[in-house]
């Protein structure tokens, strides 16, 4: 946790560098993705799949990359590898940093969790590891229907919420 604290605090005081902002400009309503898995096979499947359903998409294999690609921007959605750069979660740092936001910003984030010991829309998981989806690393060939199901469950589940909040003024 230590670390994962200290590589966050790290990006966070660095100086202001434009190549640390993934992207130059996006589109109103254009959909952003951040991916974080080290295995190259996966993250193909996974940027393909993002990129059929209309995600523009980021792809980082080191934990700093994508804390700082976060530091400017408020991705759509998070899709994270439990051991993404880790021996294990606790050492995940992009993990515990997303535990950790402010709530008003986490809620705008999808967090999609690729595992390989949690089953497939585990609720009970995706709870405990703070996240709003858990995907089998098994299921990686289906991806593209699980995470399309999952957001569109997400964004029904928040709904009403998300429009109050528009409604007085705080989104």
């Amino acid at each position: 946790m230590e670390e994962a604290k200290t590589l966050a605090s790290e990006v966070a005081s660095e100086t202001y560098d434009t190549s640390d902002k993934p992207f130059d400009f996006v589109e109103a309503d254009t959909e952003t993705a951040l991916i974080c898995e080290s295995d190259t096979a996966a993250r193909e499947k996974i940027s393909s799949a993002m990129k059929t359903l209309g995600y523009r998409t980021t792809e980082t294999t080191s934990a700093k990359d994508a804390l700082k690609n976060m530091r400017f921007h408020v991705y759509n959605v998070v899709i994270l590898n439990e051991n993404f750069v880790a021996s294990d979660q606790e050492g995940n740092a992009v993990l515990n940093y997303l535990a950790n936001l402010n709530m008003s910003t986490r809620r705008q984030i999808f967090v999609a969790l690729l595992s390989s010991q949690f089953r497939t829309t585990d609720n009970m998981a995706a709870f405990n590891k703070s996240v709003n989806l858990i995907i089998n690393t098994s299921n990686i060939d289906e991806f593209g229907q699980i995470m399309k199901r999952g957001v569109a469950e997400n964004e029904a589940f928040y709904h009403v919420f998300k429009e109050t909040l528009r409604k007085k003024g705080r989104i």
